[in-house]
């Protein structure tokens, strides 16, 4: 509110009567437009309202750029762990394949050495081995040709191979 001043005497003349009533009544417009703008609860209530309505609106930007940057850094982790899991896979693929190149050419090994072995122990005793007509006619086609029956036990061991190898990535899975 306002404080009244007080004035040590009176007014001199009219003029200045009427300078102090209109410097009075200034200043009681003044209190009179303070207390309506108190009293004013609805207008103050709409004040507060739009006040309110700005800052939600202005948490809700907030809020949409924090979850826009949080699917960001979880795509960029998916990413991340699909490179991981893509690379891994390859290393296992590499390391199977490793593995059946050396049991194909462990495989050829040893198979050339029970060839030349079975030979021997045929032409040693003097007759040939006793079996089955349907296995001895599959045992000397791969004496006859031997890459295709190694080619043949190799695609078996890749075929295993594989089949682990899967297997490996079902469980990580």
């Amino acid at each position: 509110m306002t404080h009244r001043k007080s004035h040590g005497t009176g007014a001199k003349g009219p003029d200045e009567l009427r300078q102090q009533i209109e410097q009075t009544r200034g200043q009681l417009g003044d209190t009179v437009a303070e207390l309506v703008g108190r009293a004013d609860v609805k207008g103050r209530a709409r004040a507060r309202a739009a006040d309110l309505r700005d800052k939600a609106g202005a948490m809700t930007v907030q809020l949409r750029v924090g979850a826009a940057q949080a699917g960001h850094g979880v795509q960029d982790r998916a990413v991340k762990a699909g490179h991981l899991v893509q690379e891994r896979a390859a290393r296992a693929g590499h390391t199977a394949q490793e593995r059946v190149t050396r049991t194909g050419h462990l495989v050829q090994e040893r198979t050339g050495h029970g060839r030349h072995a079975l030979r021997d122990r045929a032409a040693h005793a003097g007759h040939e081995l006793r079996m089955p007509r349907p296995v001895r006619s599959l045992v000397d086609a791969a004496l006859r040709h031997p890459r295709p029956a190694l080619v043949l036990g190799a695609a078996g061991a890749v075929v295993v191979g594989a089949a682990v190898v899967w297997r490996r990535i079902d469980r990580v899975q």
